[in-house]
């Protein structure tokens, strides 16, 4: 199951470049939240209720969705926006950085990181270097736009592990995709041209990214997260940036050369050294 999600998560890539041929990436971000979000809703009877989750003080269910949101907002749109000028491959690969960064966003609030973790970021810095970094020593502007996604990304998980503590997952989910949804459709609306045709034609990867990449993988995750090892789901997990370079390759004719390959291999090393020392802790 960890290994479906993960296969469906990085393919998700694939359908994010894939649907922008005939939307724009607000559009796309906006329709594919709200499908996603829907998605969520038969889970609320499916799966078991945790009443035993109170509610942080000062903050409701509502207040803390509408935060999160926000935060997923501005990743989803750079993440989005940066893939008209990146392959999927990249993306995958940089927007899997935020599991660096989650710890280093973490001393600002009281957290210890360890060895392990500036290990794991000197590896990665050095697989950034090599994948994005050009012979003019310039970053191109859509690895740019994913590499400030991936910030946004870290700090979306340090604030879903503190809301997670006091409110219950799947309803903070679901109110989070919806404000993100809202939101980029708002801001499509203000600059960009939204018709039903283009819509239509954009239909597959828009359900793929809505349905299959939040409804089915969220899904997967939660059930398979309560039989197997934390550090070994995280790995498994990761896997979604090598299935988004196989699925860009694969439909969308990408290739990576030898450079770029090792900067990958360099970053997922990086990420699972990160990953299984702080899961295992």
């Amino acid at each position: 199951m960890l290994w479906l999600a993960s296969a469906i998560w990085g393919f998700a890539f694939v359908a994010q470049r894939e649907g922008m041929k005939y939307i724009g990436p607000f559009t796309f971000n906006g329709i594919r939240f709200a499908i996603g979000s829907l998605s969520l809703i038969p889970l609320l009877w499916l799966l078991p209720k945790d009443e035993t989750k109170a509610v942080i003080p000062g903050f409701s269910r509502l207040k803390g969705g509408l935060l999160a949101g926000v935060i997923l907002f501005a990743g989803a749109s750079l993440q989005q926006a940066g893939m008209i000028w990146t392959t999927a491959g990249k993306a995958g690969f940089i927007t899997g950085l935020y599991v660096i960064l989650v710890p280093f966003i973490g001393i600002f609030i009281g957290q210890v990181i360890g060895r392990n973790v500036w290990i794991g970021a000197l590896l990665a810095v050095a697989g950034l270097f090599l994948l994005t970094i050009n012979d003019h020593f310039t970053i191109d502007k859509g690895d740019f736009l994913v590499l400030l996604s991936a910030f946004f990304w870290a700090i979306h998980v340090q604030l879903i592990n503190k809301l997670v503590t006091t409110l219950e997952p799947l309803r903070l989910a679901i109110i989070q995709f919806a404000v993100c949804a809202i939101l980029s459709l708002f801001t499509a609306g203000l600059f960009e041209t939204i018709q039903m045709n283009t819509i239509i034609q954009a239909i597959i990867p828009l359900l793929y990214g809505g349905l299959a990449s939040v409804g089915i993988a969220y899904t997967l995750q939660v059930f398979a997260q309560r039989h197997v090892h934390p550090a070994i789901a995280s790995i498994v997990l990761s896997f979604e940036t090598v299935f988004a370079a196989i699925g860009g390759w694969l439909i969308l004719n990408e290739s990576l050369s030898i450079r770029s390959l090792a900067g990958c291999l360099m970053m997922l090393a990086g990420i699972w050294i990160v990953k299984v020392k702080r899961k295992s802790l």
